[in-house]
């Protein structure tokens, strides 16, 4: 891993550890994991007892648990960012499966070296 992937990484893992803090605060169950993509997130329990992963998008310094608009918080606001999940936590994640951003950044750049 490249000393820039380690700081992301590392910085990923710092930011969602203090959302999890911040949730867990909340009285909102939040363990910090390593999916099986080798990215950490959060796993977080809502008031049914259906969990969902929340992530870090780094290029755009959100927080989401999705991939619709409301499913999805500025990072560079911790508090009201662990505000918003508590009470997407509270209220219960929508049906179905958990969807996933389909923005690869590295597509776009790669397009416009060439």
């Amino acid at each position: 891993m490249s000393a820039v992937k380690a700081n992301q990484r590392a910085y990923q893992v710092d930011l969602l550890t203090a959302l999890r803090n911040e949730l867990v605060d909340r009285e909102v169950i939040a363990v910090l994991i390593i999916d099986d993509k080798d990215r950490p997130c959060l796993d977080v329990t809502d008031s049914t007892f259906r969990a969902r992963r929340v992530y870090l998008h780094l290029p755009f310094q959100w927080f989401y648990w999705g991939d619709q608009h409301d499913e999805r918080v500025s990072c560079l606001k911790l508090f009201p960012a662990a505000d918003r999940i508590a009470e997407a936590a509270r209220a219960g994640w929508r049906e179905g499966e958990q969807g996933e951003l389909g923005l690869d950044l590295s597509r776009i750049i790669n397009a416009y070296r060439s």
